[in-house]
């Protein structure tokens, strides 16, 4: 692992919502432990404002944030890379050079156009980051080594 802070980059397809939402927990919930950033392989032109609306509501706040794209997080050695999207409906980036890669699926909220079905698809992928991430930070992931790592945020996922 890194000598400095614990460095994890969160991607999807379009840096948008999911994860901008583990971004944002990671940021909120590991403040001074982790550096957390995210990135797509085809960024949105904007995060989507239901993600900004739920994050707000838990308040945390993630305005004025752009989504990113692979190119602009590279030069990091990251201890952990997750990616968040949805392996049955889209095709999920590739980061290498990570030291531990791990999956954590989940659908896409943004795909949800009404109001009221959108917050409510937000506010559960909220949730399920909230107690996946609450669940990776309790343990001691710095000491963790890769593989050890890619296990436990593996098993975290499926529980």
């Amino acid at each position: 692992m890194s000598a400095s802070r614990f460095q994890i980059l969160v991607l999807c397809t379009g840096n948008s919502a999911r994860s901008q939402i583990a971004e944002a927990l990671f940021a909120t919930r590991g403040a001074g432990r982790v550096i957390a950033a995210s990135a797509g392989s085809h960024p949105a032109p904007r995060v989507n404002p239901y993600a900004v609306e739920t994050l707000a509501a838990h308040g945390i706040e993630w305005y004025d944030r752009v989504p990113k794209r692979l190119d602009e997080v590279e030069g990091v050695a990251y201890d952990l890379v997750i990616t968040v999207c949805d392996n049955a409906a889209e095709a999920c980036p590739y980061f290498p050079g990570a030291a531990a890669q791990v999956h954590w699926g989940l659908p896409d909220p943004a795909d949800e156009t009404e109001r009221g079905a959108a917050l409510r698809a937000f506010e559960q992928t909220y949730q399920a980051l909230d107690a996946r991430i609450t669940r990776l930070l309790a343990l001691p992931i710095e000491a963790m080594g890769a593989e050890e790592l890619t296990r436990a945020a593996t098993r975290i996922h499926r529980e």
